[in-house]
């Protein structure tokens, strides 16, 4: 095989509100964290294991409004991209890394304002929201 691949897909939680950061000439990346959990039972102990991993979640321009405007702390969400690490020099001159998550495409699974309005109304969940893929652009991280 030739070629290579850069794909992931995960389902989770965000553990914050989305960060918003915006550039010169209109450009913006939203950052959060996303808490995938693993479940299994311990053969020799019979007791139940659950392990958290978190995620540094990129969404940029149009994409990362969208998730700004309809995303808090607690909502599920599945997302597909791609890992990326960055590499800087911190201010005690040691290199320093960060692994993120850059995401082409994603699907809200839901939202706590969606979740509240069930509640109040008593009506039956809404269909999933699907957000077309976030476009490529050229920022150096």
């Amino acid at each position: 095989m030739s070629g290579t691949l850069n794909k992931v897909m995960l389902i989770g939680h965000l553990g914050d509100d989305v960060k918003m950061h915006y550039f010169e000439g209109g450009g913006s990346i939203g950052r959060f964290p996303l808490a995938t959990n693993e479940s299994y039972t311990n053969k020799s102990t019979g007791e139940k294991v659950s392990n958290t991993e978190w995620h540094n979640i990129v969404v940029r321009n149009k994409a990362a409004e969208i998730c700004e405007k309809y995303l808090s702390k607690g909502d599920k969400i599945y997302i597909e991209g791609r890992i990326k690490t960055r590499k800087w020099t911190a201010e005690d001159g040691n290199d320093r890394y960060s692994t993120e998550i850059n995401v082409n495409e994603f699907t809200f699974l839901s939202t706590k304002k969606e979740s509240d309005q069930e509640n109040m109304m008593g009506s039956a969940p809404t269909e999933e929201s699907k957000v077309p893929p976030a476009e490529d652009d050229d920022l150096p991280f």
